[in-house]
């Protein structure tokens, strides 16, 4: 099943934390059950962007790279609002 994506954002050209900030200001003005797809790269964002969202109790549909043989390249980011 396709998600409807009712935000997008991308931060591949943000550095962490402001990764998770772009990312956490984006959820907060969501609706609740809204979808958000977030575009980011590197290891820390791929790493820290996905917990931190989770730990707020937001549901995390799907994380998957853009490119298959870049393990820290571009990945599409899934995430529901609680």
């Amino acid at each position: 099943m396709t998600e409807q994506i009712n935000y997008s954002l991308d931060i591949t050209a943000e550095l962490c934390p402001m990764t998770f900030v772009r990312a956490k200001l984006l959820v907060e003005k969501m609706a609740s059950g809204e979808v958000a797809e977030i575009r980011l790269k590197g290891m820390e964002p791929l790493t820290n962007v996905p917990r931190s969202l989770a730990e707020l109790g937001h549901e995390i549909v799907s994380i998957q790279a853009e490119d298959g043989a870049l393990a820290h390249g571009p990945h599409r980011l899934v995430v529901r609002k609680k």
